[in-house]
């Protein structure tokens, strides 16, 4: 079976504007299916192309970067005759795959791009850390477009439902209640999406007999896979990112989710474990929402980097990574999402599929949290901060008991005029009531 990819029309979309004048470099975490939707794209919309994984390229092929790139016809020659395809002006595409792991060929871009025969995709991940790019000329040609795991709408497509997203953005334009059956319909598949997530591997292990074990052996395989990565690739600091990606479930299953690096050394400073965090967001790994100190329009702004909350790139990997050290009938996460038996802890899972989807839009992640120890009721914190209209929408994310919203009511009164409507993100209805709109978590991917 193959994946729908909304990216995909993003690079039929490139090539079409950029008709040879750049190279698309594709970022995105290992495994979430950049190589494949590449790879696809070469054969539906080219007369042939290349793929050169840099992760097993021969030392032939990599020499070609060193001792050819005086002499293009040669080197198209040669990158023709090993791959055994032929090269058309214009109607090819050559594909560098895992191109971090040779910086030399992404120097290159720049001239293959101003040859003008060919277009060039990269795929990559950790591209923008400086060992990966030491050296080497980034090229401006460049375009770059990150890739995230399926977002909620892709994973209904692999459902074979097409037709429930464009009907629920009507709902949620008009602020419409759905009505309790077709909202637990929705819901019931949300909660799918929740534990398999949006890795491809896990997806295609889980849709033909909707198995969650399966789909929770492709999850740990993937998690390995990530582990030998920071081995391998996190030099010098991999233990950090080992006791930094391990510790994520405790750290957000507290009721307070900033991460407490004292918890993983009593000693341990925020300063030495800061590169084994941007490994991990590098990586695509984790997602970091960052304290905003003063919210207004420009969050950035006044952004704290030290204090953070640190989540999971896929919730799917999330729910497995909590029981990795269990056997999958002892996750008590698939039991707790699928009969909306979710406490507090497990109310990480809530949070971390709504970063998720705002990252898939292309957001950077704030909150705003406040403590004053001397007058408590002065106290709060807001889950999220996006930018919209000029102004600023607080966002609560609640269980569906929840009793009340003592934090988002501070907020209005201290802000007041600085926000949009205030958004809680539940399991229920749509509903308006205090002037709070309150949606299904299913519609943050509309935010």
């Amino acid at each position: 079976m193959i994946l729908k990819r909304k990216i995909y029309d993003k690079l039929v979309e490139w090539k079409r504007e950029s008709n040879g004048s750049t190279a698309l470099l594709i970022g995105g975490a290992r495994r979430v299916g950049k190589s494949f939707v590449a790879k696809e794209f070469g054969e539906n919309e080219y007369k042939s192309y290349i793929l050169i994984d840099f992760a097993v390229a021969p030392q032939e092929i990599k020499d070609l970067f060193v001792y050819d790139t005086g002499d293009l016809e040669l080197f198209f020659q040669k990158l023709s005759l090993y791959y055994s395809v032929t090269l058309y002006k214009r109607q090819s595409l050559i594909i560098f795959d895992e191109v971090q792991q040779y910086p030399l060929a992404r120097q290159f871009i720049k001239y293959l791009v101003a040859d003008g025969r060919y277009d060039y995709v990269e795929t990559g991940s950790l591209i923008r850390l400086k060992k990966n790019s030491k050296g080497i000329v980034i090229p401006s040609e460049e375009e770059h477009i990150d890739m995230f795991p399926l977002d909620f709408e892709e994973f209904l497509w692999a459902l074979g439902d097409t037709a429930t997203v464009p009907v629920l953005k009507d709902f949620f334009d008009k602020k419409q209640p759905l009505g309790d059956a077709v909202h637990r319909k929705i819901m019931n598949a949300f909660k799918q999406y929740m534990l398999v997530g949006g890795m491809p591997q896990a997806v295609l292990a889980y849709l033909p007999e909707k198995s969650f074990e399966r789909a929770d052996r492709a999850k740990r395989a993937i998690i390995n896979l990530y582990r030998e990565d920071v081995a391998k690739f996190a030099e010098g600091y991999e233990d950090r990112v080992f006791a930094i990606f391990d510790n994520i479930p405790a750290q957000l299953s507290k009721k307070e989710k900033k991460f407490k690096v004292a918890s993983l050394n009593k000693a341990a400073r925020f300063r030495t474990y800061k590169d084994a965090f941007i490994w991990l967001n590098e990586a695509m790994v984790t997602n970091s929402c960052y304290n905003c100190t003063d919210p207004k329009i420009g969050l950035a702004l006044s952004a704290e980097e030290s204090t953070f909350k640190c989540y999971m790139g896929d919730t799917g990997l999330l729910v497995t990574l909590a029981f990795m050290d269990m056997p999958y009938a002892e996750n008590e996460l698939y039991r707790a999402i699928l009969f909306d038996k979710l406490g507090i802890n497990e109310g990480m899972i809530m949070e971390n599929i709504v970063t998720q989807m705002l990252r898939s839009k292309g957001r950077t992640l704030y909150f705003y949290s406040h403590s004053d120890t001397d007058h408590r009721e002065n106290h709060m914190k807001i889950d999220f901060l996006i930018s919209k209209n000029k102004k600023i929408t607080p966002i609560e994310v609640k269980s569906a008991r929840y009793q009340q919203h003592s934090s988002l009511d501070k907020f209005i009164k201290k802000f007041k005029g600085r926000y949009n409507q205030p958004i809680i993100l539940y399991t229920k209805d749509i509903t308006e009531k205090d002037g709070i709109l309150h949606l299904p978590v299913y519609m943050a991917m509309f935010l």
